[in-house]
């Protein structure tokens, strides 16, 4: 399976975080049953959801993912399989909600770091419905652009970061400047991470490596 990097390992994350040990989640709590006067009624926990979904991203929203131990990777990997099948089901029906879809998408795009056969196909055509969808959603088409950078697939990354950071969301020009680097592009690199270090003058971390770039100290390594 090609990686592209040692640089966008971290791609999108702005700010990276050690690894924490990895959640017992009981998955059966997203899927709630409320008795109404017209009978059952079946829906989503939300707030549980996102609380795996948050808990995932810590360790697999990047490739390589970080774990303590490998039973938490175990445990991990079997929540973004089951996760990405409650999902799947909810979504299949008519007129999903986009940010079903989005969440659809990005458990998959985690499953793909896990390396869980066919969650990056899976992935995939979640956020090509998404942006079918809804194609102003910015947020989905960063993510999207994300998870095509960390698939190999820099190039068609740059078009969705473009929209997405033109529309306001900081991070995208982050990711947009590391996708320009890991093609080895130093110049746009540096115009969009100087734009992300003006949107977000408190990373202090960005100073650096605009500076190792600028003085060709970063290396840029595929395997």
């Amino acid at each position: 399976m090609n990686r592209l990097l040692a640089l966008v390992a971290s791609l999108l994350l702005a700010s990276t975080v050690a690894a924490a040990p990895y959640g017992m989640h009981d998955l059966r709590l997203i899927l709630t049953t409320t008795d109404t006067p017209q009978g059952k009624k079946h829906g989503l926990d939300t707030a549980y959801l996102e609380r795996v979904l948050a808990d995932l991203a810590a360790h697999a929203q990047s490739y390589p993912p970080r774990f303590d131990t490998p039973q938490d990777k175990e445990r991990a990997t079997q929540d973004a399989t089951t996760l990405a099948g409650m999902l799947g089901m909810i979504v299949n029906g008519p007129n999903p909600h986009p940010e079903l879809l989005l969440r659809a998408a990005q458990v998959n795009s985690m499953g793909h770091n896990l390396d869980i056969p066919g969650a990056a196909e899976k992935a995939d055509a979640l956020f090509k419905q998404l942006l079918a969808t809804a194609p102003d959603h910015q947020r989905g088409r960063f993510v999207y652009g994300v998870f095509l950078a960390s698939s190999a697939r820099a190039e068609l990354a740059l078009p969705h970061l473009e929209k997405a950071a033109a529309a306001g969301i900081v991070d995208a020009a982050y990711a947009l400047g590391m996708t320009h680097l890991s093609l080895g592009d130093t110049a746009k690199a540096l115009t969009a991470l100087e734009d992300y270090k003006r949107r977000r003058p408190s990373d202090t971390q960005v100073d650096k490596l605009i500076e190792a770039i600028r003085n060709g100290k970063v290396q840029i390594n595929k395997r």
